[in-house]
């Protein structure tokens, strides 16, 4: 009922506006940019009756989550919470699973617009930002334009706080927030792997003659090369990791669109690739793409190798490029793109059966319809980051610093991927690739989200955040933007009840209701116990710490002893009801077959045995929930808890995580 009057409200709201013929708006809270993090903020403050603005120059929401990027890069399910886990349970729901964590675009795309259908915010899609009004440390206002409009009246926007939600930063630089664009030297925070990185990485084989004639320096360089000298390792420059599309393709036949040949095709851009294979010989179509399979016959296609999808060093003007100068950039990236697909599906130099294996895939006519079936999102991996009062850096990712104030975690590799193409002692190689992880979960800070109080005082930047380059490489991911658009929207919230700055907002109170309220619309929590919560987890056995891959920074394992015991117990805040049981399952080649299951409800007592080797585990991870069932668990004097025990002798046992989901939540 509630969710019916407020969509009621929202579209009389709007259609009052269209009567007067009013084009200026005023709201609570105006965000600009509709990617996951854009959407989930809005669907977050809206549910507490705040009015909502987003506003993006594009017309798709949900941004790259929506834009072929289906495949998710994960890192540790541990840092995916609220209403982004809220996201890939719906996904789940979708394709009758649990969780769902690859997917189709235009499944992405239903979500997040349900999302702002079951909300009052109101939208403004195709409208770009002119300008910024300041005033005492404030935004005052905004101006827009159609987005495709060079001159006209604008639209002013008056809001009490704004969020730049976009993956460009550009409200945050325009309202004049300290930002960086490009790689920091190391010494600028005391880094190792920031700046200028020769690494090996997506790289060219020795022996990629860069020159148009093969060892002639006078013939001239083939395109897609750099000829300034290579600089020290570790020093600072402009130059931005490469862009490219997450692409999807099908081989369902009657699905298929054939890929020909496109604008502006130019087969010379792919002569480096050519002279790789003359070296790397051809195998499959996964030497120079990761050909990530998607449901319904569909693709996720990523950058591999030394020549890609990745176009390398073509997107340095983008951060600071205008509207129109970034239209051109992305339409080379197009062009590209399209031209290497049919370059390999077509060009005699390519191997006939890598040709023919090709063909079978095209462009779906069930994704982007409204774009030539392609998708309209350039992976933006990086534009501006804000410089905020923290700068969130290498040290905080491998833990020599951790935050208090954390509204969200990050878990993923720091990861860059080329930022360079040179020559090197005569021979073409890639520069700026970078990929160091085996670190646990780490707190981002909220002074990272915002920018410095002398600065702006009623701005939150979860996207472009404070981070040095390298660090933004393990944050920049889809579920953590979604997170920190959430935590990002509390505190807009709070600072709008309270009448203060955003940096002045009560951390605590943001961290409460994000644990209180994780779904931002009164449904119930789930009910989580980690094996580190000494107080409710009783193990007995000869239990060993493990630092593998699991959920969260650590977990239990006990190797061939029958007789030892993981009991998870649920502690006095834990309300009775249905819930559907879970088990977290850390994957290892050590991992015993089978699992017992002893599930106390304070009124039944189940014993149930999991097979293992039946566990299905899909996605960038190696671990998963585990499905034990549907259960009426009691609250009282019988107190209700989980066991788990080997099963036999045999291989390695993991007790990591117990979720209890509320069935109203599943169904």
């Amino acid at each position: 009922m509630r969710k019916t009057l407020l969509m009621t409200i929202g579209l009389l709201t709007i259609f009052w506006q269209l009567v007067k013929g009013q084009t200026d708006k005023q709201v609570d809270i105006c965000i600009y940019g509709t990617t996951s993090a854009g959407v989930i903020a809005a669907y977050t403050a809206s549910q507490t009756g705040k009015s909502v603005l987003v506003i993006d120059p594009g017309t798709r929401l949900g941004g790259l989550s929506s834009g072929g990027l289906g495949q998710t890069d994960i890192g540790n399910k541990y840092v995916v919470t609220g209403l982004a886990l809220d996201f890939y349970r719906k996904m789940g729901k979708h394709y009758g699973s649990f969780e769902q964590w690859i997917f189709e675009p235009k499944i992405a795309e239903s979500i997040f617009k349900s999302y702002l259908a079951h909300s009052r915010t109101q939208t403004l899609m195709g409208y770009r930002l002119t300008g910024v009004k300041t005033d005492s440390r404030s935004i005052k206002s905004i101006a827009l334009l159609p987005s495709e409009s060079r001159g006209g009246k604008n639209i002013t926007v008056t809001a009490k706080v704004f969020m730049d939600c976009s993956y460009e930063g550009d409200l945050m630089a325009k309202a004049g927030v300290s930002y960086h664009v490009g790689r920091e030297s190391n010494g600028t925070y005391g880094e190792t792997i920031n700046g200028v990185q020769l690494l090996d990485g997506h790289q060219f084989p020795d022996g990629v003659d860069p020159y148009k004639i093969k060892g002639d320096a006078n013939s001239g360089i083939l395109w897609g090369i750099n000829t300034e000298p290579l600089k020290e390792n570790g020093t600072g420059d402009s130059k931005v990791q490469a862009y490219n599309y997450r692409i999807t393709l099908t081989n369902v036949p009657e699905n298929r669109i054939a890929i020909t040949q496109p604008e502006n095709y130019d087969a010379s851009k792919y002569e480096l690739l050519k002279r790789q294979k003359e070296i790397q010989l051809w195998k499959s179509i996964q030497d120079v793409f990761i050909w990530s399979l998607m449901p319904n016959g569909k693709t996720d296609i990523n950058n591999r190798n030394g020549f890609s999808t990745d176009m390398i060093g073509m997107n340095w003007r983008y951060p600071e490029a205008d509207y129109f100068e970034r239209k051109e950039i992305i339409k080379a990236h197009e062009d590209y793109t399209k031209g290497l697909l049919y370059f390999v599906s077509n060009d005699p130099s390519v191997p006939e059966p890598i040709r023919s294996e090709f063909k079978k895939w095209g462009y779906p006519k069930d994704e982007y319809p409204d774009n030539g079936h392609w998708s309209p999102q350039l992976y933006i991996r990086e534009a501006r980051r804000m410089i905020g009062d923290v700068v969130m850096t290498q040290h905080h990712c491998q833990g020599r610093e951790v935050v208090s104030d954390g509204v969200g975690y990050a878990a993923y590799t720091m990861d860059s991927h080329n930022c360079d193409r040179v020559i090197v002692n005569g021979m073409v190689k890639n520069e700026g690739n970078v990929e160091v992880g085996g670190f646990s979960p780490f707190p981002i800070s909220y002074r990272a989200i915002v920018p410095k109080k002398e600065e702006i005082n009623n701005l939150l930047v979860p996207v472009c955040l404070s981070a040095s380059h390298i660090a933004f490489g393990s944050i920049r991911m889809e579920p953590v933007f979604m997170v920190l658009g959430q935590s990002a929207a509390v505190a807009a919230c709070e600072a709008i009840d309270n009448k203060i700055a955003v940096q002045d907002v009560d951390i605590k109170r943001v961290q409460k209701t994000l644990r209180d309220n994780p779904k931002a619309d009164g449904r119930r929590a789930d009910y989580i116990i980690h094996v580190d919560d000494k107080e409710q987890v009783m193990l007995k056995g000869t239990w060993r710490k493990s630092a593998k891959k699991g959920y969260g920074m650590s977990y239990q394992e006990v190797d061939g002893d029958s007789t030892a015991v993981a009991r998870f117990t649920p502690g006095k805040d834990f309300a009775g009801g249905k819930y559907m049981l879970y088990s977290y399952f850390p994957k290892t080649a050590e991992s015993t077959t089978t699992g017992k299951f002893i599930i106390n409800t304070g009124k039944t007592r189940t014993e149930k045995t999991i097979n293992f080797k039946e566990v299905n585990i899909l996605g960038q991870t190696t671990s998963t929930w585990v499905a034990l069932g549907e259960y009426a668990f009691e609250k009282g004097s019988r107190t209700p808890y989980v066991e788990i025990r080997s099963a036999d002798d045999s291989g390695v046992l993991a007790a990591n995580a117990v979720l209890w989901v509320p069935v109203s939540d599943q169904k």
